[in-house]
């Protein structure tokens, strides 16, 4: 696949709660912005228009919720020619979706982890295969946060690259993803972000996380990124040269200091590895 990243520089996760202070802002320092596509869909009326207001001023992502790549029912074509037409109306400007399941003859409100194995790889990677032909564009596969691996039979760096190979897609690093799974599961997050194909990188997540207990991390959203997952980026512009990222904040939402003080530190790490020659 010939690889070119979507987006550049900055972003971060429209949530509705932030739509009334960005307004008021006359320049926030962001580049792009992303959506889940089922918050949005379908919508109209006064919300319409402020959102139509935000895709007009700024390049757009969407990030998908409940598409269930990994789930045995099957892959849901009328969310997803809703998507399609969300994505066109909007211009925007990648679809990515998480690699894990949420369905199975009903929702389970949740991202539940694939068994790491080759029928799984073989399976997902079909789907996503399946997805990319309808919506006539790559789409890109998130690595999620998980919190027991049944079934494995193989590692998740192993599953991951598998699975990406196979369905020739892009795939969404999660930095955060990386960190709590590596303290969740024991393993080095700078030696699972090496070893991922950084040619293949449509763009970056970063976010906080709660500490449930020393060995025990739960991926929240909710909080400030810290120090070790800051390092993990770096470390990532290191292997790949600077990618474009963005901040995800659900809820908890500080003052304006606080969130553009982490964007703008983003901003400063993309500026310290921008001479360096992306992969690709």
């Amino acid at each position: 696949m010939n690889h070119k990243t979507p987006v550049s520089g900055v972003g971060l996760g429209l949530r509705r709660a932030l739509m009334g202070p960005l307004s008021r802002t006359e320049s926030p320092p962001i580049d792009f912005m992303e959506v889940a596509p089922e918050n949005w869909i379908p919508m109209g009326g006064r919300l319409g228009k402020e959102f139509r207001k935000f895709t007009e001023r700024f390049p757009f992502v969407s990030h998908g919720l409940s598409l269930s790549l990994g789930g045995p029912e099957p892959l849901d074509f009328e969310l997803l020619a809703s998507i399609k037409a969300f994505l066109s109306e909007h211009n925007i400007r990648r679809y990515t979706e998480h690699l894990s399941y949420c369905s199975d003859h009903g929702h389970l409100y949740d991202l539940m982890p694939i068994p790491f194995t080759e029928d799984a790889v073989h399976y997902v990677a079909d789907r996503v295969r399946q997805v990319q032909d309808f919506l006539e564009q790559p789409i890109g596969i998130e690595h999620v946060s998980y919190y027991a691996a049944p079934g494995a039979e193989m590692s998740e760096i192993d599953f991951v690259n598998a699975v990406v190979k196979e369905a020739d897609c892009e795939l969404l690093l999660d930095v955060n993803n990386a960190y709590v799974n590596s303290i969740n599961h024991g393993y080095d997050p700078y030696e699972f972000i090496s070893a991922l194909p950084g040619e293949r990188i449509c763009y970056v997540h970063i976010a906080g996380h709660f500490d449930e207990a020393e060995d025990l991390k739960v991926d929240t959203h909710g909080s400030a990124v810290i120090d070790p997952v800051w390092d993990l980026l770096q470390h990532a512009y290191q292997e790949f040269g600077e990618l474009p990222t963005l901040l995800e904040r659900d809820f908890n939402f500080p003052g304006e200091d606080e969130l553009f003080g982490e964007l703008r530190q983003i901003a400063a790490y993309q500026q310290k590895y921008q001479s360096r020659v992306k992969l690709g």
